[in-house]
């Protein structure tokens, strides 16, 4: 395998941005992702080992991955994480590391991931309500996920970006208050609408805030909003800064405006399956093959094939659509 042939789908999309999920474990239960009560986790020998993902990563450098992105569950559960991003750091090719963490084990982790190399990192908070923050993740912890956002800050993190899920008749309140937060810190809110995964299928269409209904009333309160020119086409979010250069946001409208067709992504769950789309249907077993003593060379064939089999979109706008099995914790976000 060489670099002159990158992992491509029939569409023609070339994949070199990898998610890799760490563990289906979370610290709190936000009724989008996962079940309240009683979730059955992965037992630990399941889950890939920092060698096993990190032996993974190295196949895929010369299929032309180069970006990388640590998620859960909530990643700061599984222990050491700071192990694992050294490791990665380590690989020759890769550009890129971030993590998306809901912050609530942040402040204690900041310093420890920020010496082992990681300099990105997405911070999932739907509210800055803390009652509202509560009805959402059905936990406490706001007041951590602050300490977390400033302690990231004060040794050195300076691309964070805060990840809010757009949910209509539960977060319209929320949305002057981040787009004040956006100016006065520097810090980019991204709204993402809500997405039919989540554990309990409570998800409906009328249920989704859509980024045009946020972007007028950011508007309406501290001016237009200019599209942001110098941006990744391939980034799942469209950006955009207020017209007096203060403040930036970010909108993955996944639901009204779907992006699949500039897709560059693809999954690897913490139990070690491929995913070539958030919402497949299909996933290609790679645990199996690492433990089975298979070759790089099989295992980059099975990572090709799963990229090749990738769809057109995630149809969720068709009356065809069908959920996955997996809610979001179990693949990763």
């Amino acid at each position: 395998m060489n670099r002159e042939l990158p992992l491509v789908d029939t569409f023609g999309r070339v994949h070199d941005n990898l998610r890799i999920s760490v563990t289906d474990r979370c610290n709190i239960r936000c009724f989008y992702c996962m079940p309240a009560e009683n979730v059955t986790f992965l037992p630990k020998p399941q889950l890939l080992t920092f060698e096993e993902i990190t032996r993974f990563v190295r196949m895929t450098i010369p299929l032309g991955v180069r970006k990388i992105r640590l998620t859960g569950g909530e990643p700061l559960v599984r222990q050491n994480l700071e192990v694992l991003v050294q490791q990665l750091r380590d690989v020759e090719g890769i550009e890129d590391i971030g993590l998306t963490t809901n912050g609530i084990l942040l402040a204690d982790q900041a310093e420890r991931l920020y010496r082992a190399g990681l300099r990105r990192l997405n911070v999932s908070l739907d509210a800055l309500d803390p009652v509202k923050f509560k009805q959402i993740t059905r936990r406490e912890g706001f007041e951590k996920v602050i300490e977390g956002l400033t302690t990231a800050r004060e040794v050195g993190f300076e691309k964070i970006k805060i990840n809010a899920v757009s949910m209509r008749g539960i977060t319209e309140s929320e949305i002057i208050p981040f787009g004040r937060l956006a100016r006065e810190t520097g810090m980019e809110i991204r709204f993402i609408e809500f997405m039919p995964l989540d554990a309990e299928r409570a998800w409906e269409r009328d249920k989704v805030l859509f980024a045009s209904e946020i972007i007028d009333e950011l508007a309406r309160e501290f001016g237009p909003l200019l599209p942001v020119g110098e941006y990744d086409a391939h980034a799942p979010a469209s950006e955009y800064q207020f017209a007096d250069g203060v403040g930036r946001i970010g909108f993955i409208a996944s639901v009204s405006q779907p992006f699949c067709g500039s897709c560059n992504r693809f999954r690897l769950t913490a139990d070690g399956k491929i995913r070539n789309c958030l919402f497949s249907l299909e996933e290609t077993d790679i645990k199996s093959l690492l433990r089975g003593n298979a070759s790089d060379d099989e295992i980059r064939l099975a990572i090709r094939q799963s990229i090749w089999d990738k769809k057109e979109g995630h149809e969720i706008n068709a009356a065809k659509f069908i959920r996955p099995d997996r809610p979001m914790h179990s693949i990763g976000g």
